[in-house]
């Protein structure tokens, strides 16, 4: 994970129990809907070896770690009912999975920045292409 490198073993211990008890939450019946979408976003994020912000940016390449995925973390927490969260949490803790390869996260990764460096060539060639 690319995480891994920013905390400690009793954070990354802690962190990967959430993203599992997210991924549990994910794949639960009875979880609302938008909780379960910010589940899945963080999970992709997460998970997904490609960075939203490269971590050769300076510290916006290492900030985004330490905020996108607690902030992630604390709204599907926040949205999802309590007895929810903490069955979901409690499963997580006792269980010894693991989260499953995503790479479709890295692909959707890759996807948004394709799309944002369309959309700048687009608005370059409108700008100045054009005329």
């Amino acid at each position: 994970m690319k995480i891994a490198r920013l905390f400690g073993a009793a954070n990354r211990a802690r962190l990967a129990v959430y993203l599992l008890a997210l991924w549990k939450l994910f794949k639960h019946p009875d979880t609302p809907r938008a909780p379960k979408w910010i589940a899945l976003a963080v999970l992709a994020y997460a998970v997904s070896p490609i960075d939203l912000i490269p971590d050769f940016i300076p510290v916006l390449g290492l900030l985004d770690d330490l905020i996108l995925l607690p902030l992630g973390i604390a709204l599907a927490i926040k949205l999802t009912p309590e007895a929810l969260w903490q069955a979901r949490l409690a499963e997580a803790e006792a269980s010894k999975d693991k989260l499953p390869k995503m790479v479709w996260g890295a692909v959707l990764i890759v996807a948004v920045w394709l799309l944002a460096m369309g959309a700048l060539g687009w608005w370059a060639w409108q700008t100045w292409g054009a005329a």
